[in-house]
């Protein structure tokens, strides 16, 4: 299977199962119209026919032997080796944990995932008992993994700052006895930072999530308080404080983008010209939302993706660089065969856990009860469930089979098919939309940065 297209000048041809990328002339991206697997030993006469009014015969015979070349050593139209692989795709060790510490926030944010911190199941504040028992859960589940991730999430997570404290003491004062290393993360609103919080989550987070929106008119028109006021004032100072003192830790700002910003590109660079550089700006893409894009919307929005690639590299040009998360594409190794199969193991190695110690699949499954994996309070937890989602996998998914962007997506979100399409194997049309463009613009980045712009 082969994937072309046309961007910044360049024909890209990306063969799926090898993973290799070609950057090829106008007569191979033209003639791989005509040619598949089996080759015969001459062109075929379609494709000479069809092409012999823009290139000469001669040119069209010879490149038809280059392309037989490359597939003869297995880097075009090469065979999937993968779906072998599939079998091994069982139940794993839980290796991460998304814990909930907090079901209530300060912001009342237009298009919020988790009913605006509550998750619909009413307020309340994780107890620092109940997170003893998630850190336990996560070693005793875990296996012989030696690195365990643990992301403190909401709500908003500086609410219940003392519990996250003893939390991540509790933890650190058992990783010699089970020989484990915990790497924690936590995500907030910016609003409860201080010089005390900040401090702390420099020295313990091993990466931190801060969002904002972007431009300020976006942010407050999207992210107020309960008295309706924006926040964007409040946060943006502490969050460049905090960044200021994060040396060279891991941080990301985080943006959302809706039908009401279709020029995102803006947001971005807005947060890049805050002094950010690590940026990440994700689509709301809920069915029947207010705020959640269309498919009418995506020409609008791919344009759009185009056009931040084209603000990217002019910025380059100019010593500016800057990581925009879903531009992020590592073309040169890439993850083992199973995490290409099933991408982030949610349900499976990773799950969440609510304040009152229900365990989800992850943190988006959160308040769907069907989906309740079990209680680490009570010690049940589904283990069928757990191995329906390890086997939710690319070659389980009928949609994923034949796309080309199955190895880099990994079959998607599991939550937004859930919650979109009612089943996890059923994939959402418009996030894999939006993935197929980003992975386009990811892929001709790479092509302009090792050979540099066409003419």
């Amino acid at each position: 299977m082969i994937h072309k297209y046309k961007l910044k000048g360049y024909d890209i041809v990306l063969d799926v199962n090898s993973g290799g990328v070609h950057i090829v002339d106008d007569l191979t991206f033209d003639l791989l119209d005509y040619v598949q697997p089996p080759f015969d030993a001459e062109c075929p006469a379609e494709a000479m026919d069809k092409l012999s009014e823009k290139y000469s015969p001669e040119d069209i015979k010879e490149c038809y032997e280059e392309i037989v070349e490359l597939y003869n050593d297995k880097i075009l139209f090469s065979e999937d080796d993968y779906e072998k692989y599939a079998k091994y795709s069982v139940a794993s060790p839980v290796k991460a944990m998304c814990l909930n510490i907090a079901h209530d926030c300060q912001l009342r944010c237009k298009y919020c995932f988790a009913s605006t911190g509550d998750f619909g199941k009413g307020r309340k504040l994780m107890s620092y008992e109940t997170g003893k028992h998630a850190i336990d859960f996560l070693l005793e589940n875990s296996g012989d993994r030696p690195n365990l991730e643990l992301d403190f999430f909401g709500g908003e997570p500086l609410m219940n700052f003392k519990v996250v404290k003893q939390i991540v003491e509790y933890a650190r004062s058992r990783e010699k006895e089970y020989n484990k290393k915990f790497r924690f993360t936590i995500t907030t609103n910016g609003l409860l930072l201080d010089d005390e919080k900040i401090d702390f989550i420099n020295r313990e987070m091993s990466n931190v999530v801060l969002s904002i929106d972007g431009r300020k008119e976006v942010n407050d028109y999207f992210r107020v308080l309960a008295n309706g006021k924006g926040c964007y004032d409040t946060i943006l100072p502490k969050y460049q404080k905090l960044v200021a003192g994060r040396g060279d830790k891991e941080y990301y700002v985080r943006g959302t983008f809706t039908n009401r910003n279709k020029d995102f590109s803006e947001d971005v660079f807005a947060l890049y010209d805050a002094g950010f550089d690590q940026i990440s700006i994700e689509p709301v893409v809920g069915e029947g939302d207010e705020y959640a894009l269309t498919m009418e919307d995506l020409p609008e929005v791919f344009a759009e993706y185009d056009r931040l690639s084209d603000r990217i590299l002019e910025n380059e040009k100019n010593g500016k660089k800057f990581n925009f998360f879903h531009f992020m594409l590592d073309l040169d190794q890439g993850p083992c065969a199973i995490k290409r199969l099933r991408g982030c193991g949610c349900g499976n190695d990773y799950v969440a856990i609510t304040p009152d110690g229900d365990i989800f699949p992850c943190h988006q499954f959160v308040g769907i009860d069907e989906y309740k994996m079990g209680n680490i309070d009570e010690g049940t937890f589904n283990q069928e469930m757990k191995a329906d989602f390890a086997k939710a996998h690319v070659y389980s998914k009928p949609d994923c089979r034949e796309c080309w962007a199955k190895f880099y997506c990994s079959g998607g979100c599991n939550a937004n098919n859930y919650q979109y399409m009612g089943d996890i194997r059923k994939a959402h049309k418009i996030s894999c939309e939006l993935e197929k463009k980003r992975l386009e613009c990811a892929i001709m980045l790479k092509a302009v940065r090792m050979f540099g712009e066409k003419e």
